[in-house]
């Protein structure tokens, strides 16, 4: 992608062990949309959270990152092929997919020329679906100290285009017919160690220690650490879940 603007690569590794994973559910609705399982393109796949959800629903998955080191971390499948390619140049043969999926990334991308790359890759009744999530919700306390490192402690460390999630990507131009999607949430049982993993993949984060040299989550962790009680103790997260999909070809 032009001006890729990488905010993840030097936290590959931590990205892959700490990102939870999209609901079967939420991939099997999106399959049924299509007229064709042959393949999916999974843009801008990261660690390949959802090229592995879409993998027992589609013959092929290949799933590109404009990321190597992203790409190095993640998980093989048998029918995913995983590329390093930028989302509006991928490589692509025309009319070969017939899917195009983005998780928790189309907020980055070039959008015109990314949504010009899916018309040229996707084939007749082809489908592209784009979903995101904001904060997570675990309880009131807790929730509210994770605000308060999101909005507070990293205030002007966030990536520009950061403000597309807080508004639920409404603003996002999307020139497609849509498809209207039932609600989905994406959930995990976690150790505080696991939030406390997630919260230092943030790229808000990752750019508060990349230029102060301090982890801005321990400025929290003994808050959290607080109200979480044994450490050991699982409590239940979610993350709602916000999707647009669409007929790419109307």
């Amino acid at each position: 992608m032009s001006g890729f603007q990488d905010h993840f690569s030097s936290g590959a590794a931590a990205y892959a062990e700490f990102r939870p994973t999209y609901p079967a559910p939420l991939f099997e609705w999106i399959a049924n949309q299509c007229a064709g399982r042959d393949v999916a393109w999974d843009c801008a796949t990261g660690n390949g959270q959802a090229a592995r959800g879409l993998s027992p629903l589609f013959a092929t998955v290949i799933a590109t990152d404009a990321s190597a080191p992203q790409i190095a971390n993640a998980a093989a499948r048998p029918n995913v092929d995983y590329r390093v390619a930028p989302a509006d140049a991928s490589g692509l043969a025309d009319r070969s997919v017939d899917l195009v999926t983005v998780a928790q990334a189309l907020h980055w991308f070039d959008r015109p020329r990314f949504y010009a790359e899916v018309k040229r890759v996707t084939r007749p009744g082809g489908r592209l679906a784009v979903w995101m999530y904001n904060l997570l919700h675990v309880d009131p306390p807790i929730d509210a100290v994770v605000e308060k490192l999101y909005a507070e402690i990293l205030s002007g460390f966030w990536p520009a285009n950061r403000w597309l999630v807080d508004q639920s990507y409404a603003p996002i131009e999307f020139p497609f017919a849509e498809i209207p999607a039932p609600a989905f949430a994406m959930s995990a049982d976690w150790r505080l160690g696991d939030l406390l993993g997630y919260l230092r993949t943030w790229s808000g984060s990752q750019r508060y220690q990349a230029e102060r040299g301090e982890d801005p989550v321990a400025l929290v962790e003994p808050d959290l650490a607080a109200l979480w009680g044994d450490p050991a103790g699982v409590r239940s997260i979610a993350w709602p879940l916000v999707i647009r999909a669409g007929r790419v070809d109307g």
